[in-house]
């Protein structure tokens, strides 16, 4: 048995995040702690109370699930003394939860994570006016013919395009609104169930955000990256990674590029591993890991009963 650990991307957040965690658990307050210093800024108090408007912004909304990650795994780690190494082969992250997923795995240090995810959430914001460009889910259809759907919607120099491979049939494509909403209209003619515009500031994932992979490529050619524990499957490669330099290279390229979340999870379970824990806010992930391969379990650490019972578990 191989387990891999995943952590989750945008969209997940919820305001009341990771505050059972803070009242229960001195270990995550501190995680917390440290999130807020390293950003000036008193983000746990947003996650905890809120408004929803101001934390589902991209600049709070991705330190803010990242933060809530690592407390987790380090609750595992200081109070029940378990091992990122000696429990699970590979970590991965969806989107921005591959910083999460490298923060735990040693390869970046908190800090310096909560302020690369608060410049790429603002970087992404200025990269496309609000109103200019969008995302939708595509349900019903597999990735091939969601691709094909989006090309077909842009027209002139319009953007469009399949920018998560999320689960079979569910593709999410990004790029300029009116080709976007053409592509929901062009799938639901080709047989896709439902079409539905995703409630985002900004189209991620595509070409449109390629002044934020510059702004990235800056900040991260400054950050020490370290080689991880354990391997990392990266967005781009759906691969094993644990090479500082190949690393650095892929999260430039995750802006812009495609999150191949079904090939990710098909690799890990070709990899042998067919036990998948998620750990932070939210069950999206476990629930798509369900999706991909019925050959593999998904578990869901959010709370510290879950945290408890998991570590109870390996005993």
């Amino acid at each position: 048995m191989t387990r891999s650990f995943v952590f989750p991307g945008q969209g997940s957040q919820s305001v009341g995040m990771g505050k059972e965690l803070a009242q229960n658990m001195p270990v995550a307050a501190q995680v917390f702690e440290e999130v807020n210093d390293a950003l000036s800024q008193d983000l746990s108090g947003l996650m905890f109370e809120g408004p929803s408007d101001d934390l589902t912004l991209t600049q709070n909304a991705q330190p803010a699930l990242m933060a809530v990650s690592v407390a987790v795994m380090r609750v595992l780690e200081k109070d029940f003394e378990v091992k990122l190494s000696e429990v699970a082969g590979y970590v991965a992250g969806h989107s921005l939860g591959e910083y999460s997923a490298l923060t735990v795995s040693g390869a970046l240090k908190l800090e310096d994570t909560s302020r690369l995810l608060k410049l790429r959430g603002e970087a992404m914001q200025r990269a496309v006016p609000v109103g200019v460009g969008a995302m939708a889910a595509i349900l019903g259809l597999d990735f091939e013919a969601v691709q094909k759907v989006a090309e077909e919607a842009a027209e002139q120099d319009e953007v469009c395009t399949a920018a998560n491979d999320n689960a079979d049939g569910q593709v999410v494509i990004s790029g300029h609104k009116a080709a976007v909403e053409r592509a929901i209209e062009m799938a639901k003619e080709k047989g896709a169930k439902r079409g539905v515009l995703l409630p985002v500031s900004a189209p991620f994932h595509c070409s449109l955000m390629q002044s934020a992979a510059d702004e990235m490529a800056d900040a991260l050619a400054d950050t020490d990256i370290f080689k991880p524990v354990i391997p990392i499957l990266t967005n781009i490669t759906a691969a094993p990674e644990n090479n500082p330099d190949n690393i650095r290279k892929y999260l430039v390229e995750q802006v812009t590029g495609r999150v191949r979340w079904r090939e990710t999870i098909l690799k890990m379970n070709e990899l042998g591993v067919d036990k998948v824990v998620e750990a932070g806010t939210g069950k999206v992930l476990t629930g798509m890991v369900r999706r991909i391969c019925r050959e593999m379990t998904g578990t869901s650490l959010q709370s510290p009963a879950d945290i408890e019972a998991f570590a109870a578990s390996l005993k």
